[in-house]
């Protein structure tokens, strides 16, 4: 029963409401807020990474440039008239390498037909040739240095010492501006010079850089050595490299090709054709929205447990009145309380409806009563009716039992009442029975019980008049004549006066008597008076054989 009274409960379901809406909340929080973070701090840092990368890709190509210039340098400087000089190509080649400091990994001059003039080299050649019968085939970017333009090589990594070179090309010119010859130089990306700190850089604890050309679709460098010289994502597979490939500079969280979210930032190296990729792991790079999830996943809980708190004490508080309340209806319902008015204890809502349900109450208790008077009285007289003079005849023999005292009932029936009811009508009637009872009720003390129990037919109990039968009846005579004088005037009646009489029977009796016997012979002593010539009285007595008319007794 408790648990049926916790369960539906109103405090129950409004806590189980308010719990549903601050779930509800903290479920939206827990999904929007993290996303909005992800998206914002996303943009943050792959602006930083944008920026880095920048910053990374303008140092390369400045370092880049420094190279480039200093080998179109050596390549102007060049004896291009002894080009079919082996032994003075080679004499001034080596020593151009050994005073120069970026190309340490060797150099070479070639001619256009793809024959090596002169060669120095250190760790490896810097370029293989796949001679075709009497031709050479010539790589891409020797054919541009044969057209006059410098060109970077397709990097490649020396089998000597497993450093990654970077062969470069410049063209060597005549007085007339002719190209006469292609100077190739290798120089190491690792250099402590040139890429070494970009391998060695570490964004954060799993942040990396990579170098990548796109032309060759590969990794020329990386912070991961694994990653160098591996294939780059092909075209389609990152937009963002691809839009790095035609000069875009930005940044964004991207998924790679393994799945791995990144943090990202790219630019492009100006003049080489590469671009550089800063990169960061979004698990470490937005480890704040991960923090935000896990802040918003224990404040819904303590939020949670709050609101259960504060609202079972606040709802308890703002709804104890209205339990108190209940709680007395609930017993004045069983009976355990008289029903009354419920206390008002606040002017709030639970107060409107207390007052309601006690003008309620108020109305219900005075049907209750309009019921219970309806029940014991005459709707016409207000006397009371048959019911209630069994009562109160049932009171007055137990007050004889007790007090040893004698009691007398008269039953009355009217006198030329027909007539009178014929001649002015059903409602002139009913306002002459109400006139009677009213006179009839001015003659009769309190304690005694004048009632209406039939038509025109009136019974009158006294109680308590005396010890002995002598007392009682000179009692009741006196009664039954002041009952016929209350009639002895005329009643007015729409306006004419009209005449109505009394027939009174008498019984006596005491503590011992019958209530049935004392009514039923009362009302044959009545007929008796009636059949003696009406407007008189006569009284009954147990032991007398004849009924005595008014104003003398017979006994047998």
């Amino acid at each position: 029963m408790f648990f049926r009274r916790i369960t539906s409960s109103i405090v129950t379901r409004l806590v189980l409401f308010g719990l549903a809406l601050a779930l509800t909340g903290s479920a939206i929080r827990y999904q929007v807020l993290p996303a909005f973070l992800h998206d914002q701090v996303g943009q943050v840092v792959a602006g930083q990474q944008a920026a880095l990368a920048t910053y990374v890709a303008q140092d390369i190509a400045a370092k880049l440039d420094d190279r480039e210039r200093a080998l179109q340098r050596l390549a102007a400087a060049a004896p291009w008239h002894a080009l079919h000089d082996a032994e003075t190509m080679q004499n001034w080649l080596a020593t151009q390498h050994r005073t120069q400091p970026f190309f340490v990994a060797g150099m070479a001059v070639v001619a256009p037909d793809g024959h090596t003039l002169a060669q120095v080299q250190t760790t490896s050649p810097p370029l293989t040739l796949d001679r075709s019968g009497d031709r050479v085939a010539l790589p891409e970017w020797v054919d541009t240095a044969l057209r006059g333009s410098s060109a970077l090589g397709r990097p490649l990594r020396s089998p000597q010492t497993g450093e990654v070179l970077l062969p470069m090309t410049a063209p060597v010119r005549d007085t007339l501006g002719q190209v006469r010859a292609v100077l190739i130089a290798a120089t190491e990306l690792g250099a402590p010079g040139f890429l070494q700190p970009l391998e060695q850089a570490r964004l954060g604890t799993e942040g990396s850089f990579l170098l990548i050309t796109p032309r060759d679709r590969l990794i020329i460098a990386a912070t991961d050595p694994a990653l160098v010289l591996h294939p780059a994502p092909a075209t389609g597979q990152v937009p963002l490299y691809d839009q790095a490939a035609v000069g875009y500079r930005g940044g964004a969280v991207i998924r790679e090709p393994g799945g791995e979210e990144m943090v990202t930032g790219v630019a492009p190296v100006p003049g080489a054709g590469w671009i550089v990729v800063a990169r960061v792991p979004a698990t470490e790079a937005l480890a704040a929205v991960a923090e935000a999830r896990r802040f918003v996943s224990v404040q819904a809980a303590v939020t949670v447990g709050v609101f259960l708190l504060l609202a079972s004490v606040g709802l308890y508080l703002v709804f104890r009145p209205l339990l108190r309340t209940a709680a007395l209806a609930d017993r004045m319902s069983r009976g355990e309380l008289p029903l009354a008015s419920l206390p008002v204890l606040r002017d709030d809502e639970v107060g409107h409806l207390t007052k309601a349900f006690n003008r309620l109450l108020r109305r219900l208790l005075d049907t209750q009563n309009e019921l219970a008077r309806m029940a014991h009285h005459d709707p016409l007289t207000s006397l009371p009716n048959r019911v209630l003079l069994a009562d109160r005849m049932a009171l007055a023999l137990a007050r004889a039992r007790r007090n040893h005292t004698r009691l007398a009932v008269l039953f009355m029936d009217l006198d030329g009442f027909k007539p009178v009811n014929d001649r002015f009508g059903h409602e002139a009637g009913d306002r002459a029975l109400i006139e009677v009872a009213r006179r009839l009720d001015r003659v009769v003390r309190e304690t005694d019980t004048l009632a209406r129990v039939g038509g025109d037919e009136f019974a009158l109990v006294l109680g308590d008049l005396g010890p002995t039968s002598t007392d009682a009846e000179l009692a009741a005579r006196a009664v039954a004549n002041k009952c016929m004088n209350a009639l002895a005037t005329p009643i007015r009646i729409n306006g004419q006066d009209g005449s109505l009489g009394l027939s009174i029977g008498i019984a006596l009796g005491d503590g011992d008597s019958s209530l049935d016997a004392l009514m039923s012979a009362a009302d044959s002593a009545m007929y008796q008076a009636k059949e003696a010539g009406r407007g008189r009285f006569v009284v009954h007595e147990e032991e007398a054989t004849p009924l005595i008319p008014t104003g003398t007794r017979r006994t047998g």
